[in-house]
């Protein structure tokens, strides 16, 4: 099998919770709409709608905890979808492990990359994350140019190694296993894609992560999460780093290839630096800096030596 490249991951997912598929009217209508923007400006304003809401929700953590504030988001993106896409509760023996495993992972990646970003800068977080899909996406591979790409991302991790004083290693154990489940939340939409109908799995599977966060962010955060305002952030934060980036994402995937798609989901962890330079004002080492661009590089020499794969 040849090289599999970020990209090709990426639309595994997007094809898995219903990207090739028949949408309802509400997202047919928004689809259209979309179709005014270039695909690679969607994919664009989809990072950068996931990396503010993230730096949006950072803000949040000191009135509703990284827990509570991962309990809201789901929670919202959870109602959104069901509304959306109105999934029946009935479902077959094979579908029900595979959504439940579904949202089991996103629950846990989300609350382990929500303390992460609790404990280390926002930039830093998402590369280390970003290890996950990188790491999916290099694991079949038989050509030695991707062993030099998975090297330069050892690189990068090295590089931010040598600045753990600087940094909490319990948060950087945090964006570690919030990379993990990142890898199996992918592997596992291409189940989900087989087994339900349109984005129905995905619904149900974020429904099953909002269920499985909301204990832990009740007892973070108890009453702090019925404010009103906090509820009003934590929908804008759902909004922004779910609802938004996945509808541009799918719209976009329609019209370019997921190579080149891949190669724009690359520049995440470079976005995710300068939102959170921007946002929280979360300045960064040179040697930081350089370890997110090996991440970086990695990712997209990884997606673009797709192009030669059989």
């Amino acid at each position: 099998m040849g090289a599999a490249s970020v990209g090709d991951v990426v639309q595994v997912h997007v094809e898995g919770v219903g990207g090739r598929l028949p949408k309802p009217r509400a997202l047919a209508a928004a689809g259209r709409a979309l179709g005014a923007i270039p695909p690679p400006l969607q994919v664009l304003i989809g990072i950068v709608s996931v990396q503010v809401g993230a730096s949006l929700a950072k803000q949040l953590f000191a009135v509703a905890g990284p827990a509570g504030t991962v309990a809201l988001r789901l929670f919202f993106a959870a109602v959104v979808l069901l509304l959306v896409w109105r999934p029946v509760l009935r479902m077959g023996r094979r579908a029900l492990p595979v959504v439940l495993a579904y949202g089991l992972v996103l629950g846990t990646m989300n609350l382990t990359f929500y303390q992460a970003l609790a404990r280390i800068p926002q930039g830093i977080a998402v590369t280390i994350e970003f290890l996950g899909p990188l790491a999916v996406a290099l694991a079949g591979s038989r050509r030695w140019l991707d062993v030099l790409w998975a090297l330069l991302a050892a690189g990068g991790v090295v590089l931010l190694a040598e600045t753990r004083g600087d940094l909490s290693m319990l948060g950087i154990v945090f964006a570690l296993v919030a990379g993990a489940c990142w890898g199996l939340y992918i592997l596992l939409s291409a189940s989900l894609g087989k087994r339900t109908e349109e984005g129905k799995g995905l619904a149900l599977g974020m429904a099953v992560a909002a269920v499985a966060a909301m204990p832990a962010g009740v007892v973070e955060s108890g009453t702090s999460l019925l404010s009103p305002w906090v509820l009003l952030i934590g929908l804008a934060v759902a909004l922004l780093s779910s609802v938004v980036p996945y509808s541009l994402e799918l719209e976009a995937l329609r019209k370019i290839p997921p190579r080149v798609f891949g190669i724009l989901m690359s520049l995440e962890p470079a976005v995710a630096a300068l939102s959170g330079l921007l946002v929280l004002g979360e300045a960064l080492h040179p040697l930081q800096w350089l370890a997110i661009c090996c991440v970086v590089a990695a990712s997209i020499g990884a997606t673009r030596s797709v192009r030669d794969a059989p």
